[in-house]
């Protein structure tokens, strides 16, 4: 069996029966959990474990785990920085910002790990115009900036065993409008947003594994968002950018993606024939048990092989991994992210 298009999500702490029928469907190839599926690490690590014992290949585990606000696991786990206090680092200093960035990237992936988590949804490279609900997810404003650090970040995901996610293509920094709730707009020109972009191109060239696409609509671009355009997925990024690892639609339950472009069939449909390897469907058991019984997808061989490459590598144990001199220095940056900035005021000299 190969691992389906569909990630879905669990109701709590354990697998149920129903769940594990579901797990086992062959339109399902990943769970994503959430603060509601954890309450402590060993509880993690069998919740995993079973997961991935539900079939094989196993199925990929994942979360989102940037830091700051968006942190599913605290007790038990690092408190990480939000994306922008790397920022702040690197404009007092650019190599320790990068030092840092990677180290962050490292602390997260390795922790997770741990546990056998195959992967974390970052780096979240959207460009910060001060505009969006973004805010401090985002590394910095300069997009050559956001692209040193997250490809420094990525560096640091990988040499925990784990591949980089870059979120929210092709951008989500521009926009007001909570894609949650409904469809942002964003009117710029293709030609527009080559800063947007700036940060995929450098990850893409050092071997990027995945992308997540955003619900935004660019109306000057294509008719539809950009989760469900071929335009923006096997055009500009499969063809024009040359990304050839895997492609995440971001939550189809969400609002944008709902607003107009039909029930969640067709707009599972609509993913992945513009280019989408692996949809995401959340928080709506609905809707999941719908496409598992209405859904017709032929498995696409080329996926498959993108998807199974997801799957982390190696591992520490977490007695061995507070061992190593890179957990010790992951250690001392948090306590000085957490500590106050000094200020220094100009005497006029």
């Amino acid at each position: 069996m190969t691992l389906g298009p569909l990630m879905i999500d669990l109701d709590g702490t354990s697998v149920t029966a129903d769940e594990r029928a579901m797990l086992r469907h062959p339109l399902v190839g990943g769970v994503i959990l959430f603060t509601r599926n954890y309450a402590d690490p060993a509880q993690l690590s069998a919740l995993v474990a079973d997961i991935h014992a539900a079939r094989s290949p196993a199925l990929i585990v994942a979360v989102d785990q940037e830091g700051g606000r968006i942190q599913r696991f605290r007790d038990g786990f690092s408190t990480l920085p939000p994306a922008r206090r790397i920022g702040h680092e690197y404009d007092a200093d650019p190599r320790a910002g990068l030092e840092l960035a990677r180290s962050m990237g490292w602390l997260m992936a390795a922790e997770l790990r741990a546990r056998a988590v195959d992967l974390s949804f970052a780096p979240c490279v959207d460009i910060d115009y001060g505009v969006s609900i973004i805010t401090d997810r985002a590394f910095h404003r300069s997009p050559d900036a956001v692209a040193a650090l997250a490809s420094a970040y990525a560096r640091g995901m990988r040499d925990a065993g784990m591949a980089a996610t870059a979120k929210h293509f092709p951008g989500h920094g521009a926009v007001v409008t909570d894609s949650h709730l409904a469809l942002p707009v964003d009117r710029r020109q293709l030609a527009d947003l080559s800063g947007d972009l700036t940060p995929y191109r450098r990850l893409i060239a050092n071997g990027l594994p995945a992308v997540m696409v955003a619900h935004i609509l660019f109306p000057a671009v294509d008719e539809a968002p950009s989760s469900l355009s071929a335009r923006w997925i096997r055009d500009v990024l499969r063809g024009e950018m040359r990304f050839q690892g895997v492609v995440f639609s971001d939550d189809l339950s969400m609002g944008g993606a709902a607003a107009a472009f039909g029930d969640i069939v067709t707009r599972a449909m609509r993913a992945l024939s513009a280019g989408c390897d692996m949809i995401l469907v959340c928080n709506q058991r609905a809707s999941v048990l719908e496409l598992l019984d209405r859904l017709r997808a032929e498995p696409e061989p080329a996926s498959g092989l993108r998807l199974v490459r997801l799957h982390g590598r190696g591992g520490w144990s977490l007695e061995e991994l507070k061992r190593r001199p890179e957990w010790q220095r992951a250690q001392a940056w948090l306590e000085r992210c957490a500590a106050a900035p000094t200020l220094k005021l100009d005497s006029g000299r």
